[in-house]
């Protein structure tokens, strides 16, 4: 469930992102053979002059299938022989929601899927090039880490090893059942996706070398729900000395697509009644056997069909893999103390606007009434209602404020708990098309891949779009996006409350939408009695 505004089975459309795939062209030749601890591979040769190559699929865990479904994610088979690594590897198994609304074609999909990408173009494996690991957003249920728009030559041409991984969705990657925690040693269940980004961050460890990266230098960075990946293991006691250094776009933190494993929140029931939920509709009631048995002998197929389009995702606080929720553990500064890279988009909003059921404001405003209680009438005084004709615009501003910029200010304030530094940034770049969408929900991603579309051709585009990935590659190679012949940055501190505009012009701002959090905040405050 997203926040207290929409409906659970409307709420998986949150992650919808950019999507669509693309085989990139590639020269016919081969690159050299690397080894890996898995068994040699051999990719493509991008560009011979540059010494840029791609590996594609590379499986980093074994095909989490049969009695594999649901349980953490395993060390792959190796082989012997040279493995050709030069297509992508399935996409997870997802609803047809995110290709649909980009007008592409799903590419294939199987619950073996458990692959990554790389992009070098390191001489020779000693190099030590800073890496960055790209985590795919798509509301824990879609998306692939080969779409269109996360093609990573532009990163590894600027002295980088780009990463990009796939990991579990939707029921595959974050069902939580109190059937899979009794089978479970420790007690837990749910977060599998999860899981499968430190497997994938643990594959980057024991094999980055080999392409020319320094495993004492990774960056981990993503968008939405990517974003929300990299909050979560940030916050999780099991990412220690994997990553050294973050970037959330667009994180999706919120109280209610977190929740706890056993016991109910007030925005969202327990993962595991969730759970039991959606297993008695997929087996159409509990067997009276074995539930897991009969769960893991139902094809991916019908686990999709009998799910439908929305699936109430929850990342799982389980005492485990998150010992609370990352809104408390960043507030007692109990995250990883590395340098991060916070932001929003100024119209977070406007992609999901449509999916608030609200066709007056009288109906925008009893519904927040009976969500926010006695702080609604401070809530609904930051949204103010004169007529129909400003439900789209109050609509925007509030998903943008209470699913994207409360959970970044809340990160932002942790970091004032440890001793490194934090950055934030607003995007502000309107999109031509559609242009009442404004700087939407992950328009920012074409700029920092600098891989623009047709619509982004203006020359203030490509300049934009060529300051964020020196600012994004500086990061990752010193933990400063500061670069010389671009504005600086200030590092954000409380009191100063700056940020990084990203827009037709870059400057610096200040309290970015700080008493629209803060009167959010006290309202979720209260709800939980703290």
């Amino acid at each position: 469930m997203i926040r207290m505004i929409l409906r659970p089975r409307q709420a998986q459309l949150i992650g919808t992102l950019i999507a669509g795939v693309m085989l990139v062209p590639f020269l016919a030749a081969a690159a050299d053979p690397v080894r890996i601890d898995s068994g040699p591979i051999e990719g493509v040769v991008l560009n011979p002059e540059s010494g840029l190559r791609v590996y594609r699929g590379i499986p980093f865990a074994q095909p989490p299938v049969g009695e594999l479904r649901w349980k953490a994610p395993q060390r792959v088979e190796g082989w012997e022989d040279v493995r050709t690594c030069s297509e992508f590897g399935a996409a997870c198994p997802q609803p047809n929601t995110l290709s649909q609304m980009m007008g592409e074609t799903l590419p294939e999909l199987s619950e073996d899927c458990l692959y990554l990408n790389v992009w070098t173009a390191a001489k020779d494996p000693g190099e030590k090039l800073p890496v960055m690991v790209w985590i795919h957003g798509g509301g824990l249920t879609l998306g692939w880490g080969h779409q269109k728009g996360y093609e990573g030559s532009a990163f590894a041409e600027r002295g980088v090893v780009l990463v990009t991984i796939n990991y579990r969705l939707g029921p595959f990657g974050f069902l939580a059942h109190p059937e899979l925690s009794k089978e479970s040693e420790l007690g837990v269940s749910g977060n599998y996706g999860f899981l499968d980004q430190i497997a994938a961050l643990e594959w980057v460890q024991r094999n980055i070398e080999s392409f020319g990266g320094d495993p004492d230098n990774v960056l981990i960075f993503g968008e939405s729900a990517g974003g929300t990946s990299v909050n979560a293991l940030c916050a999780s006691p099991l990412s220690e000395g994997l990553f050294h250094s973050a970037i959330a776009e667009s994180a999706w933190i919120t109280e209610s697509n977190f929740a706890f494993l056993t016991k109910s929140g007030p925005f969202v029931p327990s993962a595991e009644d969730l759970g039991v939920q959606w297993a008695e509709n997929v087996l159409g009631g509990m067997p009276d056997g074995n539930a897991l048995a009969a769960l893991r002998a139902v094809s991916a197929e019908e686990v999709l069909a009998k799910s439908g389009p929305f699936y109430q995702v929850a990342a799982t606080v389980d005492g485990w893999f998150l010992p609370d929720l990352t809104e408390t553990v960043f507030a007692e500064g109990q995250q990883r103390d590395i340098p991060m890279i916070v932001g929003t988009n100024k119209d977070e909003g406007t992609m999901f606007a449509p999916l608030m059921p609200f066709a007056s404001p009288e109906e925008f405003q009893a519904n927040a009434r009976a969500l926010y209680g006695s702080h609604a009438d401070a809530v609904l005084s930051l949204y103010p209602l004169t007529g129909k004709e400003d439900l789209a615009s109050a609509k925007n501003q509030l998903i943008t404020d209470s699913w994207f910029v409360r959970g970044t200010r809340g990160m932002l304030a942790g970091m004032e708990k440890v001793s490194s530094n934090a950055y934030q940034y607003h995007f502000t770049r309107r999109a031509k098309l559609p242009p009442a969408w404004g700087a939407h929900h992950a328009y920012e991603l074409g700029y920092v891949f600098n891989n623009l579309g047709p619509t982004q051709q203006e020359d203030l585009d490509k300049e934009l779009s060529e300051a964020m990935i020196q600012y994004w590659v500086q990061f990752a190679k010193t933990g400063d996006p500061n670069v010389d012949g671009l504005p600086a940055w200030p590092v954000y501190t409380i009191e100063e409350d700056q940020y990084l505009e990203l827009g037709d012009e870059i400057r610096v701002g200040t309290s970015l939408r700080k008493e629209a959090s803060d009167v959010i905040g006290r309202a979720v405050d209260a709800a939980y009695g703290r």
